[in-house]
């Protein structure tokens, strides 16, 4: 497929394609996806002395925005293509502030059990392959702490399918289709977390997007 890598693994780009990757951030903030990842961070109630992972952190922008806005966490990027992790150390060293940037994959976690008081991500799971979608969720399960919190905002809600031009023209429908209907709420079910639930949804230029909230069991 164009515009997939080869690591050790496949992965999709950040911006759908490696040569769109210098206009990600600018379309982001265009399109008012800036003001969707507030909406995660305020609900997410990040903690002093939390422990964070954004995971599929691409460009750094989430990583960056919780550092600022809570300097006495400490807070780790995952992603699996090294030309997004580079801008997102030029980002963080721009901002002055310090966070761990690790390169994998989130059906692979390289975190301890229990590890995290929340796991934020930021449009990344429509780039999950379907088969790996319920494992992505078992692995945010299982490094998450009793009682932590999984705050996922992607493309999806109760609409049966993506609907708008360029995010399916950016995007493959395969990936995508597992996000809307109740897909993502059944994965969550099926992760073991309790409390799963739509938050919100809104319609964007790219499409409808979703923000979803889960919490793990404490007993």
């Amino acid at each position: 497929m164009s515009g997939v890598n080869q690591t050790a693994k496949n992965y999709l780009p950040a911006a759908g394609q490696d040569w769109l990757l210098p206009l990600y951030d600018p379309v982001v903030k265009l399109i008012g996806i800036d003001r969707l990842r507030n909406a995660l961070l305020t609900g997410a109630a990040i903690q002093p002395g939390h422990r964070i992972l954004d995971m599929g952190c691409g460009t750094g922008t989430l990583v960056t925005l919780i550092k600022r806005r809570c300097p006495d966490v400490e807070v780790i990027g995952l992603d699996p293509d090294p030309k997004a992790l580079a801008r997102a150390a030029r980002k963080a060293s721009r901002a002055n502030v310090a966070v761990q940037l690790d390169q994998g994959f989130s059906n692979e976690l390289p975190y301890p059990n229990s590890f995290f008081d929340r796991v934020l991500s930021s449009f990344m799971f429509h780039h999950v392959e379907p088969g790996q979608k319920a494992a992505t969720l078992r692995e945010i399960r299982r490094t998450l702490k009793p009682g932590g919190e999984l705050h996922l905002l992607d493309f999806g809600g109760s609409t049966v399918e993506p609907k708008g031009f360029l995010v399916r023209l950016l995007h493959s429908h395969h990936r995508l289709k597992d996000n809307f209907g109740d897909r993502i709420l059944v994965f969550m079910a099926q992760a073991g977390f309790a409390n799963s639930q739509e938050v919100f949804h809104r319609h964007t230029f790219f499409g409808q997007t979703a923000y979803y909230r889960a919490i793990t069991p404490t007993d």
